[in-house]
């Protein structure tokens, strides 16, 4: 029965009801009138207190009105708190481009976590199944997914400071329709879930009946499935984290780089959850278009004997591989050549957050390196330009004969393609380049015995 079931199946996750604030999402279906009543059979023994959150999402209009009412009307019958929301979906849609199952959830959710904030409740029930979990199991594998979204559906999971736990999701759907056929309970039908126009209802009608004739007991096996998938993904995923920090080099909201040659270290388990994670801490909400090929995708790309190449992903996601780093970056940097002059010592403030300072030093002459340049004050022809590159800029290299191609640096440095466009090149009034900063010294730099006087450049990342 399904009663003994359900008490079986929260005492498997050690979750009592006892004294528990509920809020109950309740559409006025099979599942939801079930898991309400159920509920309230228990709301004595348990010291429960609960409250109804009902959303009519208007696609049906009066027949989802009536839908509301009848809920209401059941809610009034048993002295039970009954709140809901009338939002046109439709409309959301239209404005958003956003599917009617995502809209539509989006809405419930948000009025859901209305409600639980109202009534200071900090636990939502949920009426999804057995079946439900099997449906969204197979839908999620056949579409791709990878990592946490295989399990499909949580028992309980936190939902912004309460939790969502689902007390049914140990139960197939023939046991919630002989729950309410022995109750007398006539929950309403949304012929929605008949349209074979949803890939959901496919599977409901076609794939899970041709399991449960091989195993009348699929839903078990599937939920078993689930919770061995999110423990063991869980446990995967702390040591992808404590790895991939050692990978990053560059950690931003809208952009991530590794360091591939590091990234290959890792088992390649890690690996491929390593690159979903980066997936999922760029995407704010994940496309539904996104799935593990774009993974594999990815490793395509770090194996691919070319060193450089780009891939798009959804929402504009861009995948850059330049030697050995790899970057995940939303909107890539499109910034147009910029032109500074700098008339005395001073500071410049570049477009990525970069600064150029110059100051005048005398007596002892400081140490530099590659962040530094050291020029004699009373040769320098000023204005200093600092600038993007342009096609064709060549520059003398201290110690070397001739001049050589900015490109051809940039390219023996092996600097990301994605770099060059932004990095800082320095010129005298003359158009002469004098400093490549972090890369390369021109002729005109160092110590010069004659000087009295050196003007220090400092490149600061």
């Amino acid at each position: 029965m399904l009663e003994t079931k359900v008490k079986a199946f929260l005492n498997h996750h050690a979750f009592s009801l006892a004294s528990k604030k509920i809020v109950i999402g309740v559409s006025g279906g099979p599942d939801s009138l079930a898991l309400l009543h159920f509920l309230l059979a228990e709301k004595e023994k348990q010291n429960m207190t609960l409250v109804v959150a009902h959303v009519d999402h208007m696609f049906r209009g009066q027949e989802s009105y009536e839908d509301a009412m009848f809920v209401k009307d059941f809610c009034e019958q048993n002295a039970i708190p009954f709140e809901m929301t009338r939002v046109n979906v439709s409309e959301i849609m239209e404005s958003t481009g956003k599917s009617s199952q995502i809209a539509a959830r989006e809405v419930r959710y948000e009025f859901f976590l209305k409600i639980m904030e109202k009534y200071q409740y900090p636990f939502l029930a949920l009426a999804h199944h057995g079946d439900d979990q099997m449906e969204t199991m197979l839908m999620r594998v056949t579409r791709g997914s990878a990592g946490l979204a295989r399990a499909g559906i949580s028992f309980s999971r936190p939902f912004d400071r309460g939790t969502i736990f689902r007390p049914f999701l140990g139960l197939e759907r023939a046991d919630i329709e002989d729950y309410c056929h022995r109750h007398n309970l006539r929950p309403r039908i949304d012929p929605s879930n008949e349209k074979e126009i949803y890939s959901r209802n496919r599977f409901r009608k076609e794939v899970v009946p041709f399991l449960k004739k091989e195993n009348p007991h699929v839903h078990e096996h599937f939920q078993r499935f689930s919770e061995e998938l999110i423990t063991d993904e869980t446990f995967l995923q702390e040591l992808t984290v404590q790895r991939m920090n050692t990978v990053m080099t560059k950690k931003e909201e809208s952009k991530i780089t590794i360091d591939i040659k590091r990234f290959l270290e890792v088992p390649l388990p890690l690996q491929r959850r390593g690159i979903q994670l980066i997936l999922n801490y760029l995407y704010k909400e994940k496309p539904a278009s996104l799935s593990a090929v774009h993974i594999d995708q990815v490793f395509f790309l770090i194996h691919h004997p070319q060193p450089s190449g780009q891939l798009d992903f959804p929402n504009g996601l861009k995948v850059s591989r330049s030697y050995h780093s790899l970057s995940f970056q939303f909107q890539p940097s499109t910034v147009e050549s910029y032109h500074f002059e700098m008339t005395e010592p001073g500071m410049i403030l570049l477009p990525d957050g970069r600064e150029i300072k110059s100051e005048y030093v005398e007596g002892e002459i400081p140490a530099t390196n590659s962040y530094t340049a050291l020029f004699n004050a009373s040769s320098l022809k000023w204005p200093i330009i600092i600038r993007s590159r342009k096609i064709g800029d060549r520059m003398t290299i201290k110690g070397m004969k001739g001049s050589k191609k900015l490109k051809a640096i940039f390219i023996d440095q092996k600097v990301p393609v994605q770099e060059r466009n932004m990095w800082p090149v320095l010129t005298d009034k003359e158009g002469c380049i004098i400093w490549l900063p972090g890369l390369k010294k021109s002729s005109f730099e160092g110590i010069d015995y004659s000087a009295k006087q050196y003007i220090l450049f400092t490149y600061q990342k």
